[in-house]
């Protein structure tokens, strides 16, 4: 069986496809010290180990793995018996993390079958959607294959002869650059939908494409993402915005559709003005977030925020200063509380990253201001260093208008503090002289009589 180049669904075979030590090039060396001894204590406990997923999956292409996820067929509680640093969390699926100080090694039992007899420890539950709400049901190797998403994904390292088992013609699919879903797509997206998010994230990351019969049903399934938790789709947010890929998964998201479930407002803007200032500026923004990432320098998740629901937050400030006749600085403080409510619904974005995302908003009101003391308080701001590239963002997407006082801050920060004063006082006298105060006549007493 090869790739599903057409429109032909991936299925399981039940005698994977199984490399040997000495073809598959991968040694134990290239995995986590932490995730080998996790493999063995498994094996001697007298438990079925292996690695699986995406750290096969990267080392197969020649990249660093960063997680190393193993399965088994020991149960949750029988692996918190064999590691006292163990501990148990998830609902949907009971997974065990064992904890090795910063780094947590992940396993899971090996999934079955909905359909298996259900006892006290196997539990699944769908959605009316087809959505998998809980989904505690163990079964053997070959079943958890078929319950991987993608066939990429379903490449096993055993630790007992060290061969790679294929159960899906992932390596065919590697060579082909085929990001494949196993099973039947719609269903497979029905039962959980954020694998639209992981299968672009996937294409971009890896340089692959979504095979024909993985990419047909997404647009029209797009909506599914309503559903699902706003705290889940923050961190699926981050994983597709902060891994130096974000511009190209922008993309992705708005040719699927998808991008209309995680950022309805600015969807609408975008959709509206194709091709406008709005749209520069989104995409210089992922472009700048790569390149930082790329570069190993820190990128705060409030920025992006920031960005994202920019363009909603002036629409929603004029929209609220011409129905109340309020001033813009009290229309701007209502409209940035109603944006962020909005958005919770969909995405439950942590209060330290809009906290910081009110800073950067707030901080571009007050730039214009300067004189006196202003320029250096608003310096001392903690979001000042990030407010200050908003701004340079702005501009360079086509806000033409903030030209010159972009320029005057870039000055600004290269001066000594002496510089910075000069540059202040000259403040005053832009635009002709300043005008000086008339002194106070003074009354002169009448001599008393």
């Amino acid at each position: 069986m090869g790739p599903s180049a057409n429109n032909e669904n991936v299925a399981i075979s039940s005698e994977p496809l199984v490399i040997p030590r000495g073809e598959h090039g991968i040694s134990r060396k290239q995995f986590s010290p932490n995730a080998i001894k996790v493999l063995y204590r498994l094996k001697d406990g007298g438990y079925d180990a292996y690695l699986v997923g995406g750290c096969i999956r990267d080392v197969l292409l020649g990249q660093q793995p960063k997680d190393f996820d193993v399965v088994t067929n020991a149960t949750p509680e029988q692996v918190k018996k064999l590691f006292r640093n163990c501990r148990l969390i998830g609902r949907r699926f009971r997974l065990a993390h064992i904890v090795f100080g910063r780094e947590i090694i992940e396993v899971a039992t090996m999934r079955g079958h909905h359909e298996a007899q259900e006892d006290k420890n196997q539990i699944s539950q769908s959605s009316e959607h087809g959505q998998l709400l809980r989904d505690n049901v163990f079964g053997s190797i070959e079943e958890d294959a078929e319950r991987r998403d993608f066939s990429i994904n379903a490449l096993y390292y055993s630790i007992n002869d060290f061969c790679v088992y294929d159960y899906a013609n992932g390596l065919a699919a590697i060579k082909a650059k085929q990001i494949e879903l196993i099973g039947d797509p719609e269903t497979r997206y029905r039962e959980d939908p954020v694998r639209m998010l992981r299968a672009v994230r996937f294409a971009t990351k890896l340089d692959m494409q979504i095979a024909p019969a993985s990419e047909k049903p997404i647009t029209e399934l797009a909506s599914l993402l309503d559903n699902i938790p706003p705290a889940r789709l923050f961190e699926e947010i981050l994983k597709l915005f902060l891994n130096g890929k974000a511009q190209q998964n922008f993309i992705m998201l708005r040719q699927y559709g998808l991008f209309k479930s995680l950022f309805p407002e600015l969807d609408r803007i975008l959709d509206k003005k194709p091709g406008g200032l709005e749209e520069t500026f989104i995409k210089q923004m992922f472009a700048n977030t790569d390149i930082r990432i790329n570069a190993d320098k820190k990128v705060t998740p409030a920025f992006v925020f920031a960005a994202l629901l920019w363009f909603p937050l002036i629409e929603r400030t004029e929209k609220i200063r011409r129905q109340e006749q309020l001033s813009e600085y009290d229309a701007f403080a209502q409209a940035i509380n109603k944006v962020l409510s909005e958005n919770a619904q969909h995405i439950a974005v942590p209060k330290r990253f809009t906290l910081g995302a009110r800073d950067i908003w707030h901080i571009q009101q007050r730039l214009d201001k300067r004189a006196g003391q202003r320029a250096y308080r608003l310096t001392q701001q903690p979001r000042f260093k990030a407010a200050y590239d908003f701004l340079l963002l702005r501009v360079d997407a086509g806000e033409t208008e903030h030209t010159e006082l972009a320029q005057w801050w870039t000055q600004y920060l290269g001066q000594d503090i002496n510089g910075q004063k000069e540059m202040v006082r000259e403040l005053g006298h832009q635009g002709g002289p300043k005008t000086r105060k008339r002194p106070r006549r003074r009354t002169t007493k009448k001599p008393t009589e």
